[in-house]
Formats: C-alpha cells, structure tokens, sequence
C-alpha cells in the first residue's frame, strides 16, 4: 500500500502505519565496528553513515555485496576509501 492510499485503510490501520508513514529516521547506522583489517581488493565500493547516526562509520560494500561497518578513524579504513575513490573516477 502506498502513502497515497491511506485514506483508503480503516482508522485502526492507520495509527498502526502512521509512524512507519513518518519516520525520519536513518536508514543504515552502524553499532558495532568489524574488528579486523580487510584487503582493499575485496571492496567495491563504501558509503558514509548517516549524520544522524549515534557513530560515525563507513560502511564498506564488497564484491559479494556484503556490507561491512569499519571505523573511519583507522588508517587502513582511511586507505580503502581512498582507493575506492581513485578507481571510481
């Protein structure tokens, strides 16, 4: 169902779905770093947590697609967003 279809739901499923209607929250945050150095080959890409976020992190997107939170403070960290960012263009 789409949000332009909420006056079509029962007032009941409305305050159910209102807060998903309005969140404006963050969508990807990270809570807890991945402890171990990774090789920069094995990323794709990475992208920057939200501001909103409680932690800054990067989140680091591998070949597979898995997605890794790391500290962005790390010199090795540091490396792999400036490869990634060398390649990419």
């Amino acid at each position: 169902i789409s949000p332009l279809d909420v006056d079509r739901l029962p007032i009941s499923g409305w305050f159910v779905l209102s807060p998903c209607l309005c969140a404006n929250g963050p969508d990807n945050c990270c809570f807890v770093f991945y402890p171990r150095r990774i090789n920069k080959n094995l990323i794709r890409s990475y992208t920057v947590s939200d501001p909103r976020c409680a932690k800054a992190a990067v989140i680091l997107v591998t070949k597979n697609s898995r997605q890794i939170c790391a500290d962005p403070s790390l010199s090795w960290v540091k490396n792999i967003i400036k490869t990634v960012d060398e390649y990419s263009f």
